[in-house]
């Protein structure tokens, strides 16, 4: 990603030292939209985008973990972690912390990824400052109680049953097990019932102490902020907790890494007795830096995401197979995947995911119409700046882009990006992604002459 504008300044210290330092990473348009990022000397990076027209602002923390950075003995523990923040610091109680967002008419919540986890609070703009505190209280005090552990043990293990009783989650888990196999971004985010029950306070705490590090924070506002006035805020809460002692801390680079995904013709299946049989076809994507990322999603959303791409159209309005089907691209530092999910009677499988190869194999081969690929800028252009809207989405732009890549790409950028996207560059992207083998997991009540069907339906 590439930033239209950057101006530095740094604030010297009474020493001439300089203590932090400010950049102006988006200009904005009159004040509106302006995203800047200020590192302080421990390597805490704070990011804002400014709205003064709402009345309402979000504010997160992102640690630079995921479940990719778990052993397989460790499997579970960046979620339970996530979990465990809540439950307590030094100055507040589990109950403390919820009643204080909760008094104020606020939101928050937390999510883990395979390569991230965010915290955040959404809050009236008068009540910022009460969110930056309780959510820097959590990343930085929080107690890890021997109680809390095994308490929490239990919810979790709560969470994985519920994830469990939805096979429409559960493909989503095999089908990434059945492209990466047993490495960190094929086990679970949840982590299994074993390594859960498996965890100890003590794996835990230390793994909160690896990487929980300043450096591999990013600090994200956006609303109806002021850049400065976060900043303040954020440090001295930071500085409190004792978090910001070193002075000579660089923030951790982005992923990067040169990890090549094999993953041709392998099948899993699970039989359920379920309504529905649950079906996900794909093959290896893109990583997330790769320049052609833009030209797949135009192709993503021409072939399965909306109402008039391809596979909706053939599976669902002409022929009535599924209620849904939609395609879609996953991409990390370095791999990504592509995937076409169809839900649908069992007996009608077979017929289901010869309509999805054979649609893959058109678009592989003869690619897109001109008006399929213009029809595709125009949804993916909208649905970029509509989901844009709220000042929860911008946090988790802003936040996620620094994370990520390192830097901003203002929404213009973006729509400028999609619209020079080229009918020659889909093709292309569409005959190197889609005239892969692809690899299939499914889910259902499978019996044996369909399982044996389903193997071959990808040789």
């Amino acid at each position: 990603m590439t930033s239209r504008s950057s101006r530095a300044t740094a604030r010297p210290s009474s020493e001439g030292r300089a203590v932090a330092r400010t950049q102006t990473l988006l200009p904005g348009r009159d004040g509106i939209g302006t995203v800047r990022r200020t590192t302080l000397p421990g390597g805490l990076r704070i990011v804002t985008e400014t709205l003064p027209s709402v009345r309402s602002a979000t504010f997160g923390i992102w640690a630079h973990v995921g479940s990719r950075d778990e052993t397989p003995a460790l499997n579970g523990a960046t979620h339970y972690l996530e979990h465990l923040l809540f439950k307590g610091t030094h100055k507040r109680s589990a109950l403390d912390i919820s009643a204080a967002i909760d008094a104020v008419g606020g939101e928050m919540n937390a999510f883990t990824a395979k390569e991230y986890t965010c915290y955040y609070a959404r809050v009236l703009d008068t009540d910022l400052p009460l969110a930056i505190d309780v959510v820097c209280d959590m990343l930085t005090g929080s107690l890890i109680l021997d109680e809390d552990v095994d308490a929490e043990r239990g919810v979790i293990l709560e969470e994985i049953a519920m994830t469990e009783d939805d096979p429409g989650d559960v493909v989503h888990e095999l089908f990434a097990q059945t492209m990466f196999g047993d490495t960190p971004l094929g086990r679970p985010v949840l982590g299994t019932v074993d390594t859960v029950n498996a965890l100890s306070r003590g794996q835990i705490a230390r793994f909160y102490k690896k990487h929980y590090d300043p450096t591999h924070l990013v600090v994200a506002a956006a609303g109806n902020v002021d850049h400065a006035t976060v900043v303040r805020q954020v440090r001295r809460a930071f500085e409190k907790a004792g978090a910001l002692t070193r002075t000579d801390a660089a923030p951790v680079a982005p992923r990067d890494g040169l990890r090549t995904l094999r993953a041709a013709g392998r099948v899993e299946l699970l039989n359920r007795k379920t309504e529905q049989a649950h079906v996900v076809l794909g093959m290896p994507g893109l990583a997330r830096t790769d320049e052609r990322r833009w030209a797949l999603g135009v192709l993503n959303t021409a072939l399965g995401g909306g109402m008039s791409s391809r596979l909706f159209q053939e599976v669902r309005e002409k022929r009535g197979l599924a209620y849904s089907v939609y395609s879609y691209t996953s991409g990390f530092a370095d791999c990504g995947l592509f995937g076409v999910y169809a839900g649908c009677r069992p007996g009608q499988v077979h017929d289901v995911l010869k309509i999805c190869r054979d649609e893959l194999h058109k678009v592989a081969s003869d690619g897109l119409t001109d008006d399929e690929i213009a029809r595709a800028v125009g949804q993916l252009s909208g649905s970029t700046v509509l989901g844009l809207e709220d000042t929860g989405a911008l946090m988790n732009r802003i936040g996620k882009s620094e994370l990520c890549w390192g830097t901003q790409m203002s929404v213009d950028d973006m729509l400028d990006r999609i619209a020079a996207v080229t009918p020659d560059e889909v093709r292309e992207v569409a005959r190197d992604v889609l005239d892969q083998r692809p690899s299939l997991s499914v889910i259902g009540p499978l019996k044996d002459k369909q399982a044996d069907r389903l193997h071959q339906a990808v040789s």
